[in-house]
Parts: C-alpha cells; structure tokens; sequence
C-alpha cells in the first residue's frame, strides 16, 4: 500500500475528515499544497474498500472486517498474495482491500481472510469441487492451525506464503506440502522443528468469473 493511503488510515483514526478540505488532509498527511495526490489516493482506498466516502468525495470512515452494517454482505480482508510467494502472516496491518461477499455464499463468517492466489501449482487440486487457479481468492479460517492430512494449508515458511495440500509423513518424522498442478512442482519437505507456520486452513475458493 502507498505510504500517504497508510498516512491517511492512520489519520481517520483520529480526525473526522469529511469535515476536511483535500488540502487541510494533505496537511495532516504531509502532502502540502497536494490536494489532488490526497483525491487521488482517497479514491484508491475507495476502489479497495478499505474507506466509504461522501457524496463531495470526501472520506467518511474506514470500512472494517465482517458483516456490513444494513446489508447482506460481508467484508472479508485481503491480505495479499501467495504462490499456489510474497510474505504474508495474518495481521489488520496486512489487510490491503476488503473481498465483499454474501453470507449466503461464504461457508464461514468469522476469522477468516483471503489470499489472492498466484501461479497454476494447485490447478489440479480438487477442494469441494474447486481448482486453485491464478486470480481465484482462497478463503483462509485463521482459527484452524491443526491440519490433518489431506487439508490444504497456508503455511509460510522462511517468510514467504505458499497454499499446499498438508500431509504429516509420521514414519519419517516430517511434513510434506504437496502441489497438484499441471506443472512439475516438487514438494517441500520440513521438520516439524523448522521455522514453519501454519497460518489457516482452506475452507472455500472464491472462483474469478469467466468471460467469454
């Protein structure tokens, strides 16, 4: 996210700005005499769903993970991407825009977020009827950190966010995190004592659409 979007979040924290000129909000940013930088930006954090604004374009309040007030969707936070890798550890300073979707479609509401998936290395997995295939979002419940084998997992390892089939090798004393692609990926094989986080189980894949 762009340091004056950051800026700008942070500001909301503690000042009404829809009572705020774009210049008056450039101020507080550190944008002075920028006020079209300022529109600009607002309007990206609009476009993300991150903020609602006003009829004159002017912020209103920071828009917040779960069900949206008066209505039937609900906000469920994007927190990057991952090879199916940039870092990605669940954190409301990770959020980067809100998926918005109906409760009627998610299988879960609460303590969960979205990975954008990126690359074709679980294309041929087959999670309740869904490939994984670059662009589709991947519904992440943080609250399940226990995987048994055959769950497919965020796991990050050195840093780095990977979304892979889980499989606990008991007679080898290791774990296997197994691709299933059109693509010949290796597995990665980690001991159980290796700087390794699991970071949610997949529960749902939000498929892109298909235009013709």
């Amino acid at each position: 996210m762009h340091k004056v979007q950051e800026k700008i979040l942070e500001i909301m924290e503690v000042h009404n700005l829809s009572n705020m000129s774009l210049r008056e909000i450039g101020e507080l940013a550190g944008e002075k005499g920028k006020p079209q930088k300022i529109k600009h930006h607002i309007m990206r954090l609009r476009e993300k769903g991150l903020i609602q604004v006003d009829q004159y374009n002017k912020p209103v309040r920071k828009i917040s993970k779960g069900k949206i007030k008066n209505s039937n969707l609900v906000s469920v936070p994007i927190v990057g991407a991952a090879n199916c890798g940039v870092a990605t550890i669940y954190a409301d300073q990770n959020i980067e825009s809100y998926l918005r979707v109906s409760r009627k479609i998610l299988e879960k509401v609460k303590k969960i977020f979205a990975i954008k998936a990126v690359g074709p290395s679980l294309n041929k997995a087959n999670i309740k009827g869904n490939s994984v295939e670059e662009g589709d979002y991947v519904i992440i419940d943080s609250e399940d950190r226990s995987p048994v084998n055959g769950d497919y997992v965020l796991s990050v390892i050195d840093e780095v966010a990977n979304i892979k089939k889980y499989v606990k090798d008991k007679e080898n004393d290791r774990i296997v995190l197994l691709s299933e692609s059109t693509e010949d990926y290796p597995p990665i094989y980690i001991h159980p004592d290796d700087n390794f986080i699991i970071n949610g189980r997949v529960v749902q894949i939000i498929k892109k659409p298909k235009i013709n």
